[in-house]
């Protein structure tokens, strides 16, 4: 692998084709690669969730009179760290599948995984009664962005199985659309209802809009 690394730059793809783990070449405008691209933007968005993470830990040791973090988090923090590291490995390999066929990076333990995750962070929270806006603190709300990231790669991932049917295995769609499940509850689980509420969805916000007819405002 270091050999591979050594050279970042081969001018092989300059003409709009890339090479895989196989030794073929396939278009850069192939919906695999749409897939790919999915997958990595999702992986450097979780890459930010970790920094905010990181740096709300931080000013939580600072100003310990003044939580950054829910107590929930703070209790459970070590743990929710060595999610989004795992996720972050979990996703490379998904990569890997794609790039590399008959290549298994994740399987039905790591759906469980999840699942448990959820399941342990939902019975910290209230019932949830309304829809919530993707928004909060920056943590929380980089969260919301790698979940919108996440479902869209689960619906580029579902197109690409139906183009092609071997292109990408069953488990690592139920895996991204799980992953998408485990942001949306992380993203509460982050939310500290002493700090920032979550933001429910109000109808009584587009009720109080008014418009201006009068065209010399306009």
């Amino acid at each position: 692998m270091g050999n591979r690394l050594s050279k970042i730059y081969t001018r092989t793809g300059d003409d709009g084709s890339t090479g895989m783990a196989d030794g073929s070449r396939v278009s850069k405008a192939d919906h695999l690669f749409s897939v790919m691209g999915d997958i990595d933007e999702l992986n450097s968005h979780i890459g930010l969730v970790r920094a905010h993470l990181t740096q709300a830990i931080t000013d939580n040791n600072v100003t310990p009179n003044k939580p950054q973090l829910p107590e929930r988090l703070q209790q459970k923090e070590s743990d929710f760290t060595q999610a989004l590291v795992v996720i972050q490995h979990l996703l490379f390999n998904i990569g890997g599948e794609l790039a590399m066929p008959g290549y298994e990076g994740v399987n039905p333990t790591h759906i469980d995984w999840l699942e448990q995750q959820i399941d342990a962070m939902n019975t910290t929270l209230p019932p949830l009664k309304d829809f919530i806006l993707p928004t909060g603190s920056l943590l929380v709300s980089q969260l919301h962005v790698a979940r919108s990231v996440c479902r869209r790669a689960e619906r580029q991932a579902v197109l690409l199985q139906q183009e092609h049917a071997q292109a990408i295995r069953s488990t690592a769609l139920s895996f991204i659309n799980r992953l998408s499940d485990w942001l949306f509850v992380a993203a509460r689980f982050c939310t500290d209802p002493n700090q920032v509420s979550e933001v429910l969805w109000d109808s009584q916000v587009l009720e109080n809009v008014t418009i201006n007819d009068n065209k010399n405002n306009r």
